[in-house]
This record gives structure tokens, C-alpha cells and sequence, in this order.
């Protein structure tokens, strides 16, 4: 007989504390989309390697399908539907937008969440961003559509 031990954690997601009781081997991307019905985070490979679940834990970029839930105890989770605010969207989702940056949208929320953390990361790093670093910095989130220069045509632009 298989047991499965449950254990509360609380987060906070996109600026709301959420309260959850979740099985251990629950992970962030789960937890996420099937608890929260927060599906902007995409299950793609499920193994880390392709970045269409990036997430920001306490504003660090994380693939979350790598995270286990009760490790993210107590911690602020931002997903691409928390970029906006107040009805604006986030000036990447606009440059996005403006440069076309995406085919078939599926790994847009993981580009987005990973765009936001690396400028976060260059920023408070004194870095100034330009396309190759972008290209470098955005490594692990792939495209299979291709858009690639557009999206480091919007990250680059999002930094000036």
C-alpha cells in the first residue's frame, strides 16, 4: 500500500497569499496550474530543459516543474498572469506585443518570466543588455517556432 504524506504551504501568488494542503512530491508547476488554475506556466518537457515553466521565486527565475511546492514554503511566486498591473500590461508583454515576439504563444509565459528575472539580474548587476547576452541570459527558455530574434529584439528594447 502506497501512502502519500500531505503538508500545508502557503504562498504568495502574484501579490495574493494562498493557503494549500498538497501532496509532497507536488511540484510548483502543479501546484500552480492545478490547484491555483494558473495555467499561464506550461508543462513542456517536465524535466528543466525547456523553460516554457519559468516562474519567479522571490523575483529569481525558476523552472518550477523542478520545484517541489513545499520547498516554495513562504515564498512570493510570480507568474506571467501577475506581470501586469492595474490593467497595464508589463512593459515586456507590450514589447512583445510590439515586436511580434511570439508564434504559437506556448512558451511566451516562460520567455516573459525569464525575461523579467535576467533584467532584474543585469540591473542589479550594473549590466548593460545587449543582443548577445540576451541570447545568452535566455538560454534555457527554447522556442520551437523560432522567434527568437524577436524576443530578444523586445528584451533588448525593454532595457534602453
Amino acid at each position: 500500500m502506497i501512502t502519500t504524506t500531505e503538508t500545508g504551504v502557503t504562498l504568495e501568488v502574484n501579490g495574493v497569499r494562498r493557503d494549500l494542503r498538497l501532496d509532497n512530491r507536488c511540484t510548483l508547476l502543479d501546484a500552480l496550474r492545478e490547484q491555483l488554475a494558473l495555467t499561464g506556466a506550461k508543462k513542456g518537457c517536465n524535466h528543466g530543459q525547456c523553460g516554457a515553466c519559468t516562474v519567479l521565486l522571490d523575483g529569481r527565475r525558476v523552472n518550477s516543474c523542478l520545484v517541489l511546492a513545499v520547498t516554495a514554503d513562504g515564498c512570493s511566486v510570480t507568474t506571467v498572469e501577475g506581470l501586469a498591473a492595474d490593467g497595464d500590461l508589463h512593459p515586456l508583454q507590450q514589447a512583445f506585443l510590439d515586436h511580434d515576439a511570439f508564434q504559437c504563444g506556448f512558451c511566451t509565459p516562460g520567455q516573459l518570466c525569464s525575461a523579467v528575472g535576467l533584467l532584474a539580474e543585469a540591473e542589479a548587476a550594473g549590466e548593460v543588455l545587449d543582443g548577445p547576452a540576451v541570447r545568452e541570459r535566455m538560454s534555457g527558455n527554447l522556442c520551437r517556432c523560432g522567434a527568437y530574434p524577436h524576443i530578444v529584439r523586445a528584451v533588448v528594447e525593454t532595457t534602453s
